[in-house]
């Protein structure tokens, strides 16, 4: 079963658009190496389950991968060959609105080889332009 909340307080949202600079979650805060969003987009609750998936398997158990967004959004969708009106379609999927600069994941407890390594097959998962980032510790 893909990513989904739990419950919403609407079962059917607005398209609304994406703008700006991520303010929050934009810097590595679990592990020690991150994936960062370079563009704003919407990812899909499927393509966020295959980078894990990618990067879970090129790790072997080794180390640990954190998912720093979740797809809260529903997007509906009406069915093929269906004429207009009749109301808005149910939700089709569940999406995660990602701006640039979003932290996407994180990896903890491998080198910097390797977790660059898995990242790259985790970006080939998304739909967006990221790139890697290590975590800066302490300084000004």
């Amino acid at each position: 079963m893909a990513m989904m909340p739990k419950r919403v307080k609407f079962r059917k949202s607005q398209r609304g658009r994406i703008r700006q600079r991520a303010t929050s979650g934009n810097t590595v805060a679990y592990g020690e190496f991150g994936l960062q969003a370079l563009d704003r987009s919407w990812i899909t609750a499927r393509q966020i389950e295959a980078g894990r998936v990618a990067a879970t398997h090129f790790l072997r158990r080794e180390g640990k991968v954190y998912m720093r967004v979740f797809p809260h959004k529903p997007i509906s969708a009406k069915p093929l060959e269906t004429r207009m009106g009749k109301g808005k379609g149910d939700p089709a999927q569940w999406v995660a609105c990602v701006r640039e600069g979003t932290m996407l994941y994180e990896v903890g407890g491998v080198e910097e080889g390797i977790a660059r390594q898995a990242m790259v097959r985790m970006a080939s998962k998304m739909p967006i332009r990221c790139r890697f980032v290590v975590r800066r510790h302490g300084g000004v």
